[in-house]
């Protein structure tokens, strides 16, 4: 919510990966965001909270009257007054080697701050000037903010026991919204996975997303975005109500953890640049509309244009990447997702994972179609989730029980949505292939793309519980993971202060693997993504798909003029002779491309 006072922030990641990395990583200063979808697992997760509160734990089970909601408000104000003692806590501390309130200062960025910090620590301790230099130095902590993800279009509608389907507001992502909107958290909302109009609506039922008689917002929405036409449409949208976005987070399109999206080929590095030429005036003009939407309705506008922050993620590795998204492009901050998953001390990744993730291989990491969402999903060859759907299939079992229903959405063979990798609507869609008369091949593919949907309800949620000693739910212990590509670059388990010193320049953690700069590995990404879908549908090419096609394969080879065209910004010496080979390679290979679409 604040300006914060590290240049990075953590992601959200799976379900439960980062639902207690604000425990963890906010007394430093570090901003981090937690999935909401999972009422069930913050229940949990309270109820764990209450045991290091030393208060008692009243449940508020799945059968209480908005049960989803109140368990989502009880769950971020436990995390709220957990945090809230963390903090009194740190502000107590002598400054002595250990010590939280010192490791604050040690972990923070090259600024005048850390300087302050260290010229204190060469003055006599107990002198009247070390006192006062300490106490200035206290009033200026600020802590990490606890926000919240919600992927708007998990919004399956709900039904009674009767089978009437319950009001719209007590579907998943409207009640997880007003459950974080009733709860204690200064904090902001993250929006991503596209545009949901009633959850956009719903959020002017709440004074909290309005600005106070002082201009001040209590919570804020941040829009997570593939491209600026994507900022500037949803934008205006929520401006028209009244809503400010205060933060657009861009994400690469497929050099990211957990769901891809991929772009029609367009690139990172131009994306970045666009934001960069228009945010000023995307800024005013959101502030115009805003505000005069806020006048009409009689409500508290806006004394001065609120800040609007524009921070990227996905796929940044190395502190030179780092610097070029803040100091070229002017980010307000820049998203490390995946490398955080090798560090114990920030992010709740079970033992058995994180010693897998430690010795991974490039292979291991993969885009699949195991989301039932049909989004290209990265996925871990070697996670424990990945074992046991091979296994069902062996034993003629394919499909997973379905209990927590997040993803339920087809209507295929049924009156009431279900998953597609459900065991019921896989039993049910091979039945009808093996009836449909396709030729043997044919039907081995379809068959095997039905398989592939895997669940993820269960699988991203049950590391919290294997971690912090909860119930596993129904039995099943399987985790499933689904690190960026990015990953492949480091191996090992890293210290919390080891990690932050990379993303500085202060140390490397990174492993010996020959390492494509950010944006060249998101082409080559893109390029390998062009050629699969490209070789899948190469026999029914319609003249629509075709033109679709040349458009892709236009926009990547725009990319690579752009990269060139930078290069004095992008990288210089050995690297830059490097990055500009490794885009002719690339030129090369879309140019073949070229013939294939004119076959």
């Amino acid at each position: 919510m604040h300006d914060s006072v590290h240049s990075f922030h953590i992601p959200v990641m799976g379900i439960s990966f980062t639902i207690d990395t604000p425990l963890k990583v906010a007394r430093f200063g570090i901003s981090s965001v937690v999935s909401i979808v999972d009422d069930q697992l913050l229940e949990d997760m309270r109820m764990h909270y209450c045991r290091q509160l030393g208060k008692p734990y009243e449940p508020i089970t799945s059968q209480a009257k908005d049960s989803r909601a109140r368990r989502i408000t009880a769950s971020l104000d436990s995390m709220q007054e957990l945090l809230t003692k963390q903090l009194e806590k740190l502000k107590l501390e002598a400054f002595v080697p250990g010590a939280d309130i010192s490791k604050y200062f040690e972990l923070l960025p090259a600024s005048p701050l850390k300087k302050e910090y260290q010229a204190m620590l060469r003055l006599v301790p107990g002198s009247p000037e070390r006192i006062a230099t300490e106490a200035k130095l206290r009033s200026t902590l600020k802590f990490g903010s606890i926000d919240v993800n919600i992927m708007a279009k998990v919004d399956k509608d709900n039904y009674a026991k009767d089978g009437s389907k319950l009001p719209a507001e007590f579907a998943d992502a409207m009640a997880a919204l007003r459950g974080f909107a009733q709860s204690k958290l200064h904090a902001s909302l993250v929006l991503s996975a596209g545009y949901n109009p009633r959850l956009y609506s719903y959020l002017e039922r709440f004074d909290c997303f309005y600005p106070d008689a002082e201009g001040l917002l209590f919570k804020q929405v941040i829009l997570k975005v593939s491209d600026y036409r994507s900022a500037h449409v949803q934008g205006k949208i929520l401006a028209k109500k009244g809503i400010w976005v205060a933060e657009f987070r861009i994400e690469s399109g497929l050099n990211c953890g957990g769901h891809a999206f991929p772009t029609e080929g367009i690139l990172q590095g131009p994306i970045l640049e666009e934001f960069r030429e228009k945010r000023a005036a995307l800024r005013q003009e959101l502030f115009g509309i805003c505000n005069e939407s806020l006048r009409q309705s009689g409500r508290s506008v806006f004394l001065e244009i609120p800040k609007q922050r524009i921070t990227a993620q996905g796929g940044v590795g190395t502190a030179d990447e780092h610097s070029l998204l803040l100091d070229y492009y002017g980010l307000d901050s820049v998203g490390w997702g995946s490398p955080f998953l090798l560090v114990p001390e920030a992010t709740g990744v079970d033992e058995h994972t994180r010693e897998q993730l430690a010795v991974a291989k490039p292979e291991d990491y993969y885009l699949s179609h195991a989301s039932p969402l049909g989004v290209p999903f990265n996925n871990f060859r070697p996670s424990t989730s990945e074992a046991q759907r091979k296994r069902r299939i062996e034993k003629d079992r394919p499909g997973s029980p379905c209990y927590k229903k997040y993803l339920s959405a087809n209507t295929e063979f049924t009156e009431q949505p279900i998953c597609t990798s459900s065991r019921q609507y896989q039993h049910l869609k091979i039945k009808q292939l093996e009836a449909s008369g396709l030729p043997e091949d044919e039907l081995k593919q379809a068959v095997e793309a039905v398989v592939e949907k895997d669940c993820l309800c269960e699988g991203l949620s049950v590391s919290a519980s294997h971690n912090n000693d909860l119930p596993i739910r129904h039995n099943l212990t399987a985790v499933t993971i689904c690190p960026g590509p990015n990953l492949a670059f480091f191996s090992g388990t890293f210290s919390l202060r080891e990690m932050i010193d990379h993303i500085y320049g202060r140390g490397f953690v990174g492993n010996a693997i020959p390492r494509p700069h950010v944006f060249v590995n998101e082409l080559q990404l893109y390029i390998r993504y062009f050629r699969k879908e490209l070789n899948k549908g190469k026999a029914s090419l319609t003249e629509k798909l075709l033109r679709s096609r040349e458009n892709f394969r236009k926009n990547l080879l725009l990319g690579i003029e752009y990269y060139r065209q930078h290069m004095p910004y992008m990288a210089s010496g050995d690297a830059g002779a490097r990055m500009l080979s490794q885009l002719s390679l690339a030129e090369d290979q879309l140019m073949e491309d070229a013939l294939v679409l004119q076959a």
